[in-house]
């Protein structure tokens, strides 16, 4: 397999409501982290229970709809790829950050969850995926997005139902 496979696949709940922000050419982004828990019994019989914290950032028109449907706690289902981008900090020290850009948001949960979309035959759920590019027959939301995160922004139709493609577990 050439290149290899950079796939992530996430059900958690929101820390805290999205921010979201415009680039300069009037591109979304949408940046927010979401929390994984994970819950096993000790050699002693102890539950324990390990949380992990996940960096996600959505673009286009997805990440308008992260902004107006997620909030603090709603659980979210979310598909895309791990991204390591390097930035300098206020005293010019070099800094790594590594996150998730995803390509599809799942909300799950209806308004009880937070104050997201609950509305129509999807169950609660409401799907949005990115296209894989460009201008491919369906709606163009613009550019794709910079450094080369550019599966990420256009937009397909409103999924409600399960992907097509198989599930690799």
């Amino acid at each position: 397999m050439a290149g290899g496979v950079n796939k992530v696949i996430l059900i958690g709940n929101l820390g805290a409501d999205p921010e979201v922000r415009f680039t300069p050419g009037g591109q979304a982004v949408a940046n927010f982290r979401i929390a994984t828990s994970e819950s096993w019994n000790d050699k002693n019989g102890q539950k324990q229970e390990r949380t992990e914290w996940h960096r996600i950032v959505v673009w286009g028109k997805l990440a308008e709809l992260c902004g107006e449907y997620l909030k603090k706690g709603r659980q979210c289902f979310v598909e895309g790829r791990l991204q390591t981008r390097e930035w300098m900090d206020k005293e010019n020290k070099k800094n790594y950050t590594t996150e998730v850009v995803a390509t599809s948001v799942t909300f799950l949960g209806g308004r009880d969850a937070g104050e997201g979309y609950s509305g129509g035959a999807g169950g609660g759920r409401r799907q949005q995926q990115g296209n894989g590019g460009y201008g491919q027959g369906r709606d163009d939301y613009g550019q794709p997005p910079p450094m080369g995160m550019d599966d990420g922004g256009g937009m397909g139709g409103n999924h409600g139902g399960a992907a097509d493609e198989d599930i690799p577990f």
